[in-house]
């Protein structure tokens, strides 16, 4: 019996179950405050309940598709579909919605305490808002057309928007319209594409494109998605937003964000190498060289800050460029890899990103010149810290290691068979990882180790933080050190999918 008899519409379920909540959590929020982020916990677990068990359909018979007519005349059908990609993509980045909505509640209170001093109804703008981005980032993810695909990317950036606005950091009306402008031009760029493959083939189904390769504006289509989607991930050049946008939202969402930026490595592989391989080959040598670039000017960035937020922030530039360097290697096990990686540092970044949340909370600060010592008053933290900077720096047991062994497998072979350029630059990237090291550890000895350089206040008390703000994370880092064991968890799926791609 299949999983639709059991369970209808299953997919259209994860997708769409945060977003029928939000009413709820909006009346709800007035009265009770933080504890609605218990209700969002809620929505969001029994929307990865079901993408779990999805999976387990896909594991044992096949890709599970889902179809729904919107607008016949046009060929614009709303269909999701869970495959050996989207499938555990799904699923890690949903995890994370889940851990950091239970993080959400002490640190939005705070938040909302020291803004608007202490006012109900923003707790209900706030988590309204946030399962709003669930929505967004699984139905990008699941999308099987390529106008559905760029209304949900355009979702995610209005509760990015209304949350920088609301509850911000440093100039947080500036920066909210800046994460709104950035996020809209690299999306209006992929919509240019997607028009222009429906005046080639009469279709927006991403599965129909393979028949634009011949024609005469497949190149301008690859052209004009690709730059749409380096725009969102910040690689260089097109980086400029990212430290200002990821350094001033609230920390709570930080995780989310990181998310944003690297989903175009999935919409890359799904549509540019899957469908679109053949005239996206050019594009690789190039690719591997910005990726390179970016991943070397982001370490430097990061180097030079002492701001805990900025620092993380900056990192981003850096670390999601890894991932664009093994899908541009156009290699099977460079694309699974480059993918996988991507799961792990969200993971990672939710984690450490959550952490400066956390010190902000916790001590009133963000300057790493003024701590010192936190190990002995904030342990779990510190223990988390670690743990974040082992995924991020590749150090076994956790995902990280695994990911990014593979992904650099993948390069090299790509390096080894094409060119001498392809091969020096992958050994660039090698090289590269010497700094991640450096820019997640350095944070690690300045904030928990040496001289003490924080004392209490009267409004900020230097303690462990509650529990709802470190389980989460810990819930996290148990998901990247099982990975990082049992890889064949993710590496199944992504081994099915790039083989089924025309790569060596």
């Amino acid at each position: 019996m299949g999983l639709d008899m059991l369970i209808p519409a299953p997919l259209l379920q994860a997708v769409f179950i945060p977003v029928l909540i939000a009413p709820i959590t909006m009346l709800l929020g007035r009265k009770y405050g933080r504890k609605v982020s218990w209700l969002n916990f809620v929505a969001l677990t029994y929307s990865t309940l079901m993408l779990l068990m999805v999976g387990l359909e896909v594991r044992s018979a096949g890709p599970v598709l889902e179809v729904y007519s919107m607008v016949p005349l046009a060929n614009v059908n709303f269909g999701l579909l869970a495959d050996n990609l989207s499938l555990p993509v799904a699923v890690i980045l949903n995890l994370s919605a889940v851990a950091l909505s239970v993080f959400s509640g002490h640190y939005i209170d705070h938040r909302i305490d020291v803004l608007y001093n202490g006012n109900k109804k923003y707790h209900a703008v706030y988590h309204t808002l946030f399962l709003i981005f669930a929505t967004g980032i699984l139905g990008t993810i699941l999308a099987t057309n390529l106008i559905i695909l760029y209304l949900f990317l355009e979702i995610v950036y209005i509760p990015l928007y209304f949350i920088m606005r609301f509850f911000g950091y440093v100039t947080k009306e500036r920066v909210a319209l800046m994460s709104f402008f950035w996020g809209t031009l690299g999306t209006t760029f992929f919509l240019v594409g997607a028009m222009l493959t429906y005046m080639g083939i009469g279709s927006f189904q991403i599965f129909d494109m393979p028949t634009l390769v011949g024609t005469s504006v497949v190149d301008l289509v690859v052209f004009f998605m690709l730059i749409g989607l380096l725009i969102k991930m910040a690689t260089f050049g097109f980086h400029v937003w990212l430290p200002w946008v990821h350094a001033e939202h609230p920390t709570s969402i930080a995780g989310i964000l990181a998310v944003i930026v690297g989903l175009g490595n999935y919409v890359i592989a799904r549509i540019l190498i899957q469908q679109l391989y053949i005239p996206f080959q050019i594009y690789s040598t190039p690719l591997m060289f910005l990726a390179l670039v970016t991943m070397v000017y982001g370490a430097y960035l990061t180097l030079a800050q002492d701001d805990i937020k900025r620092l993380y922030a900056c990192s981003t530039i850096s670390q999601n460029a890894y991932c664009l360097l093994g899908l541009a290697s156009m290699t099977s096990i460079g694309v699974a890899g480059g993918i996988f990686y991507f799961l792990s540092h969200s993971l990672g970044k939710t984690i450490l990103f959550s952490i400066a949340g956390i010190l902000v909370f916790r001590t009133g600060n963000r300057d790493m010149r003024k701590m010192g010592g936190l190990a002995s008053k904030m342990p779990v933290t510190a223990l988390l810290t670690i743990m974040g900077a082992m995924i991020l720096s590749a150090m076994p047991p956790l995902s990280g290691f695994q990911a990014e062994l593979i992904m650099f497998i993948g390069i090299f072979l790509q390096g080894t068979f094409t060119n001498l350029t392809s091969f020096l630059i992958a050994l660039g990237g090698i090289i590269a990882t010497i700094f991640t090291v450096a820019y997640t550890f350095w944070p690690v000895r300045r904030i928990f180790f040496g001289p003490p350089k924080i004392k209490n206040s009267n409004s900020h008390e230097i303690k462990e933080a509650p529990w709802s703000m470190t389980v989460p994370l810990l819930m996290l880092a148990f998901v990247s050190l099982l990975l990082g064991i049992f890889p064949s968890l993710v590496m199944d799926f992504l081994t099915a999918f790039a083989e089924s791609l025309p790569l060596g």
